[in-house]
């Protein structure tokens, strides 16, 4: 039974970026970064025996939380001692060091995580034998953003599209240009408001009004994704799950039916501008009122507010079943698509979900498509499980005046 090999890196340099150094005279343009000497940059994958990681985007508030890390070292040495004066990372055993996890299967290396250490726990049990176990948790960095305050920020005028404004954003805090994948935007915004905020905030409220998603990915790179690139997700090629041989099989599936995701009742309010309100009058009377607001956001326009009420009234005034989360269990023989999912799935990818229900005649089946939101990874030396959480998807691509917002029926809304 093959399973993937995991890859632990601590870079020790300081500063955002994961790459290495590059010296005038050597390096790889596209590949290093400049800097005046070489970081140190180790591999301790053999001492690592259990990792958890976990990223993902919240589903009530709409956001990407930060990804976090939890890897476990077994230090028969001393490495991690950070008094052992004698010992190979002394004097570089500080906070904000950089860490990443691969995992390479077949040929191909994949990215699981990209971040930045919060701190380095040590822990000697007793009747364990001459070992000490240093816990680093770690966090991406989104919380980089949300450390780093800021007010006026340069560039950011009025008619500039949301992309283009969250360069600015990260210019102004001077994350690496080589670690960001930004789309261009479909929405203008006002002006930047200049107001004392964090980096992280300013970023989300661009999104927020773009109604797009920001987020760091499993290299480390800040992503933004407008409207257009997340609805385009929605109509690829599904990854298709399924229990009874057809697709990939799977460790376990958790179904819910409930009133999380609904929401009838948005108020959009722009800065300086009218509040914009949907309503959908048959969800209301169904489930009662399940109110959504943003407020503060940089649409420039009110009709701009009034399509983002309308598209996600539309999307979330009825529920219907889910699967909120799908186990994949890698150490499953013959496991070769699976383990390669595992792997590659990743935040706003399709897949189809289908699990057969037991039945005293005949057998019914519960079926979804759904976009992936949440990965996590509990790994140790003899397991790993794979787990996604999936939500139905941000918006439902359909054209709404010149944007590109929710499919809805306008006969059961009131604005």
């Amino acid at each position: 039974m093959a399973v993937p090999v995991v890859n632990v890196t601590i870079n020790f340099s300081t500063g955002p970026a994961f790459a290495q150094a590059m010296i005038i005279g050597s390096g790889v343009f596209g590949t290093n970064v400049f800097a005046d000497s070489a970081g140190v940059i180790v591999d301790v994958s053999d001492q690592v025996d259990n990792i958890q990681l976990n990223r993902g985007r919240n589903a009530i508030s709409d956001t990407f939380q930060p990804g976090t890390l939890s890897l476990r070292i077994v230090d028969l040495n001393g490495d991690f001692n950070p008094q052992n004066t004698t010992g190979p990372y002394y004097g570089l055993l500080n906070p904000m060091r950089k860490i990443s996890i691969t995992a390479t299967y077949g040929s191909t290396t994949y990215p699981l995580f990209a971040g930045y250490i919060l701190g380095y726990n040590t822990a000697t049990p007793k009747n364990v034998g001459e070992v000490t176990y240093t816990t680093i948790t770690a966090i991406d960095g989104l919380r980089l953003l949300y450390n780093a305050q800021i007010t006026t920020v340069s560039g950011t005028s009025a008619g500039q599209l949301s992309g283009a404004r969250i360069g600015n954003l990260l210019d102004q805090v001077s994350w690496p240009t080589s670690q960001r994948s930004i789309d261009a935007g479909q929405t203008t915004m006002q002006a930047d408001p200049g107001t004392a905020r964090t980096t992280l905030t300013a970023c989300q409220t661009v999104s927020t009004s773009e109604y797009g998603a920001f987020y760091m990915d499993a290299s480390g790179n800040a992503v933004f994704k407008d409207r257009l690139t997340a609805t385009k997700s929605v109509n690829g090629t599904a990854v298709v799950f399924n229990d009874n041989g057809t697709g990939i099989s799977y460790y376990n599936a958790l179904w819910l039916l409930n009133d999380a995701q609904i929401f009838n009742k948005a108020f959009i309010t722009a800065t300086g501008l009218a509040t914009q309100t949907a309503v959908n009058a048959a969800s209301v009377t169904k489930y009662f009122t399940h109110g959504y607001t943003q407020s503060d956001l940089l649409m420039q326009d009110t009709a701009t507010a009034l399509d983002y009420a309308r598209a996600y009234v539309a999307s979330r005034a009825e529920t219907t079943v889910r699967c909120d989360a799908i186990t994949l269990d890698l150490y499953t023989n013959n496991y070769t698509t699976g383990t390669i999912a595992a792997l590659d799935l990743d935040f706003f990818d399709p897949v189809t979900i289908t699990t057969t229900q037991p039945a005293a005649v005949g057998t019914s089946t519960l079926t979804k498509t759904l976009q992936v939101f949440g990965v996590q990874h509990s790994i140790t030396v003899n397991s790993w499980k794979t787990t996604f959480t999936t939500l139905e998807p941000i918006i439902d691509g359909f054209i709404v005046g010149s944007s590109l917002y929710g499919i809805f029926d306008t006969s059961v809304l009131s604005y």
